[in-house]
């Protein structure tokens, strides 16, 4: 068990998570824990269930069976409020970025401190909080700009800042790096351990890139056959000798 584990509290635990697609079951009694401070890598092939797991987790998707707890609360027994309230605690970067076209990069940040007008209040003029999230992100300059004129990168990053400027306790990365080239993709997965030390965020990043989990996974779980197959360091996985672990890690 390491120094995380040891020190501080679980803030989100999944026991025995089922869901299926009329006959086709894709989790079949999924278990993970996340601590506080921590971040877990989940790898799996495609169509193994990793991104189902995640929507279920903040109630995109509704799972078959299974509970899931975050922050000490059951998601099942959450009322509408409940659940809106803890969506601001849980930050989602969404595979692809997900910005609004047709918004400005402002405009895109300001949304979530919108409608989520619980946490903060409303508030009159958000340019302080917008412009400490993109300082966050390195991109302060690009406040007035629109999407199309943002490089990949740039829109990931961007996307990071929406997600970061509620504040949140947790924070989703759903294949941060997909579609990056190699060098782009190293400066998000920087930029993604630098948050979590700065604002000391719990993550859960799924990914397919074996040298993102290796720089920032404090634990590593394989999702295979709808259960968490094996889970520990990225070190004890790569050393693992069971095929199925040996097939992540082939370079």
């Amino acid at each position: 068990m390491n120094d995380i584990q040891n020190s501080t509290n679980k803030i989100v635990v999944i026991k025995d998570l089922v869901k299926s697609y009329g006959e086709h079951k894709v989790l079949n009694g999924f278990n993970m824990e996340l601590f506080e401070g921590e971040t877990v890598v989940i790898m799996g092939k495609s169509g193994s269930g990793k991104s189902v797991m995640i929507k279920c987790l903040i109630g995109l998707e509704s799972h078959d069976s299974g509970t899931i707890t975050i922050m000490n609360k059951n998601l099942d027994k959450m009322d509408a409020d409940t659940l809106n309230d803890i969506r601001t605690e849980v930050g989602f970067l969404f595979q692809g970025s997900a910005l609004y076209d047709s918004m400005s990069v402002r405009e895109n940040l300001e949304f979530p401190l919108r409608r989520h007008i619980g946490k903060f209040g409303k508030i009159g003029d958000a340019t302080p909080l917008v412009m400490e999230a993109l300082e966050s992100v390195g991109l302060p300059q690009t406040i007035d700009l629109m999407p199309e004129e943002l490089s990949g990168g740039m829109k990931r990053r961007i996307a990071l800042a929406r997600t970061l400027i509620l504040k949140p306790k947790i924070i989703l990365y759903d294949e941060p790096t997909t579609g990056l080239d190699p060098i782009t993709s190293k400066e998000i997965v920087l930029l993604m351990k630098s948050i979590q030390e700065k604002y000391k965020t719990s993550s859960i990043v799924i990914t397919h890139d074996v040298d993102c989990a290796r720089f920032i996974a404090d634990r590593m779980i394989l999702l295979i056959d709808g259960i968490n197959y094996i889970m520990g360091t990225y070190l004890e996985l790569s050393q693992s000798e069971d095929p199925k672990v040996k097939a992540f890690f082939k370079q």
